[in-house]
């Protein structure tokens, strides 16, 4: 009966700690197990060169929230980023969306400047400014070769 007893209890604790890794796994890969409390909106832009699915949304230096995808407006043949924004952060109509990079080779995020409008955008809505990435290797072949506009 003792060896039973202490066989549960190790299984119990190897169950706890199981759960334990998992809950840490999933906090610290910022997973979402359902839904969440996001709304999404797009955005279309130009040009979106090293924009990546997961990348943070930023709104005056603080994450709000993620890309969630990228596909290409067939009509338009721009890129269309859907982002997925926590729900108590409130965006105006005229919100600008910009890709940004993090340092001079770092990550790419999206980086939003709020707008003064008393319109708020909705689920699934749309942020109609933007303003696409700069293309570092571009702007040094301009430079290069002296075509600097």
């Amino acid at each position: 009966m003792k060896r039973i007893t202490l066989e549960l209890i190790v299984g119990l604790f190897v169950l706890a700690g199981l759960l334990c890794l998992s809950w840490l796994s999933i906090k610290l890969g910022k997973m979402e197990l359902v839904g969440g409390d996001y709304y999404e909106v797009s955005a279309e832009f130009d040009s979106i060169s090293g924009l990546k699915d997961g990348a943070s949304v930023e709104l005056a230096g603080v994450e709000v929230g993620r890309v969630d995808r990228i596909d290409l407006d067939q009509k338009t043949d721009r890129a269309r980023v859907h982002l997925k924004i926590r729900v108590g952060v409130k965006l105006q109509d005229d919100t600008i969306a910009s890709v940004r990079t993090r340092g001079i080779i770092g990550d790419k995020f999206i980086n939003l400047s709020p707008g003064g409008s008393d319109k708020i955008i909705a689920n699934n809505g749309t942020i109609l400014d933007t303003e696409s990435s700069v293309d570092l290797e571009e702007l040094l072949s301009k430079y290069i070769h002296g075509k600097v506009d």
